[in-house]
């Protein structure tokens, strides 16, 4: 290899080190990626740019306002209500959850999908005497294997269709991928009802723990009248910086207070309420001035304030830092409860545990919380304490309408996906089912720059020599094996890295390998690409593989391990299908 691609395989092999390591979130690390191998000269501009002039990004970016389209209006409702049904059998409930799941994921991103499911799923299980955690990874994977079906599916596969088409063939159709996409995911979902009940285990939800102790994290204080603490503000009166608990709201005859400032003056027979530890409340019962006002029960919601779970994702500024540091009273008006991880509860003061990938936050705030935060990169996920069931409004219908015009313009080729994507996104917001605002925030840019910057790490990767050399490597160890024997490697490997940095990044640094090793071998280029996509959203093996994984590791209470004792064998049964049916059909 010459020193471009000794360069390039450096590049990569240290932005995986740094993503693995959450030391830096992927958008940027694979743009600082690109911009060494712009700067070395392994790449051009025009190369280095190219995700950014592909029809990928943007599709992407205009199918995420569709997704959240659909998600405000409640177009789902009616299919959501006829999943959420009595039954005895655990296999028959999982399959009437997880068949329309994987069939709505197969035209919608399956993040708002998801996330629309896990409060009204959970809030069901719990009603029924069931875990959540019986349904709540299936329902996960099954929104990943339905994104194989159509190329609107997931961001993979528009990424794998965008690569093509800069390499000069067509891009893929909406339903082209359907012929090994539809049989992987029903054999993978008839996989998930057969094992599911059999290899999850019993977890307590986050939600559970709340319910459970909530004695244990709500304390309710009361000034007495001429005491120290009367006609003195929070801060003098040295409620502000308490070791173990914090002060979120104050009840002052029939108003209520919060969230609580430093300078709010305290009166006689104010009533506090703190949330923390019981067990660290140390400094709280020592305070002079302060009477237990606890009573026998103690109401979470009282219509001025609420309880949610609060779902932490990899771009969320809250990670790795402390919720002091990250001064979270201050920038959310709110209050946390409890931090769950890993299907435990964080023991310590709350104040100093620096906040990680996956955690789940409970959180005490004003009702308002979840529609200021829930779009937004903060939180993967906002639910409330209480499910509210969305209700579906009238614009339904006409979100519905635009969906499918978006797939029947894009299948007979009236329009690209790309205009027929962007043509629906300014049709719902000229309608104005969504504002301005809204659309802008249903965007995740973190993923569009994502998709960009793995284009022009793909470039460099052929560029350089070091596709063609990883491929000859590749056809050489597994040539005697045939088609077989190179599909499965190649797709072994796209696993693996996906489950390091990302599937986008997977998908694009995998892509020229593919291509290259499929043309030594005589093979159609088209069919390892396609096959690279289904192996790039195989992310089943984690929790932070994928997004949707994120999201119900809290809700679910599921330790870390528990997606692989599920994801592995999911994981063999979706790599066999595709490497026995991918020769068949092209």
């Amino acid at each position: 290899m010459g020193w471009e691609a000794w360069l390039t395989l450096a590049t990569i092999v240290a932005a995986v080190v740094v993503m693995a390591k959450d030391w830096l979130a992927p958008a940027p690390t694979l743009l600082g990626g690109v911009v060494v191998l712009l700067v070395s000269g392994v790449i051009d501009t025009e190369q280095a740019l190219s995700g950014f002039s592909n029809p990928a990004p943007m599709t992407v970016a205009a199918l995420f306002v569709v997704a959240r389209a659909v998600e405000k209006t409640g177009a789902l409702q009616p299919l959501v209500s006829s999943m959420l049904q009595d039954d005895g059998r655990a296999r028959r409930a999982l399959g009437r959850l997880l068949v329309p799941v994987a069939g709505s994921s197969a035209v919608l991103n399956n993040t708002p999908i998801v996330a629309m499911l896990v409060p009204q799923v959970s809030a069901w299980a719990t009603r029924r005497g069931r875990s959540p955690a019986e349904f709540l990874m299936p329902l996960s994977f099954a929104a990943i294997l339905g994104g194989l079906i159509t190329v609107l599916g997931t961001s993979t596969n528009l990424v794998i269709s965008g690569l093509l088409e800069a390499e000069g063939f067509d891009p893929i159709g909406v339903f082209e991928i359907t012929k090994i996409g539809l049989p992987v995911a029903a054999v993978g979902v008839g996989a998930l009802v057969l094992l599911a009940p059999r290899l999850l285990r019993t977890r307590a939800p986050a939600r559970g723990d709340l319910e459970t102790n909530v004695r244990e994290f709500v304390v309710d204080m009361e000034v007495v009248t001429n005491g120290p603490v009367d006609g003195v503000t929070v801060e003098e009166g040295g409620l502000r910086h308490l070791a173990g608990v914090f002060l979120v709201q104050v009840r002052r005859g029939d108003d209520l207070i919060g969230p609580v400032g430093p300078t709010l003056v305290l009166r006689g027979g104010d009533r506090l309420r703190f949330v923390g530890r019981a067990d660290e409340v140390i400094d709280l019962q020592s305070t002079r001035g302060l009477a237990s006002a606890e009573q026998e029960h103690i109401t979470l919601d009282t219509g001025r304030s609420a309880f949610f779970e609060a779902v932490v994702g990899a771009s969320s500024p809250l990670v790795g830092k402390t919720l002091r540091e990250a001064q979270f009273r201050g920038r959310y008006q709110a209050a946390v409860v409890a931090i769950h991880r890993a299907g435990m509860r964080v023991e310590g003061k709350l104040g100093e545990v620096r906040v990680r990938v996956g955690d789940t936050l409970l959180v005490l705030a004003d009702p308002g919380f979840r529609s200021r935060w829930y779009d937004r990169n903060d939180f993967l996920l906002v639910s409330p304490l209480e499910a509210i069931t969305p209700v579906g409004t009238r614009a339904a219908l006409g979100v519905a309408a635009v969906l499918v015009a978006i797939i029947a313009t894009a299948t007979t080729g009236l329009f690209t996906l790309l205009e027929a994507s962007l043509l629906g996104a300014f049709v719902l917001i000229l309608g104005k089912v969504l504002t301005p605002g809204e659309a802008r925030r249903s965007v995740d840019l973190d993923v569009v720059l994502l998709i960009a910057a793995a284009f022009g790490l793909g470039r460099a990767a052929s560029e350089s020599g070091l596709a063609g050399t990883l491929a000859d490597g590749l056809v050489d160890g597994l040539g005697g094996l045939g088609i077989y024997g190179a599909l499965a490697g190649l797709m072994l490997a796209t696993v693996v890295l996906t489950e390091l940095v990302s599937n986008a990044a997977a998908a694009a640094i995998m892509f020229p390998i593919a291509v290259t090793a499929a043309a030594e071998i005589g093979h159609d280029p088209r069919g390892f690409a396609i096959a690279i996509a289904v192996a790039a959203s195989a992310s089943f093996l984690s929790p932070i593989g994928y997004q949707t994984n994120t999201m119900v590791y809290g809700p679910g209470g599921y330790r870390f391990f528990d997606y692989a004792r599920l994801g592995a064998p999911l994981t063999a049964i979706v790599l066999a299908t595709t490497v026995v049916l991918e020769p068949v059909f092209w």
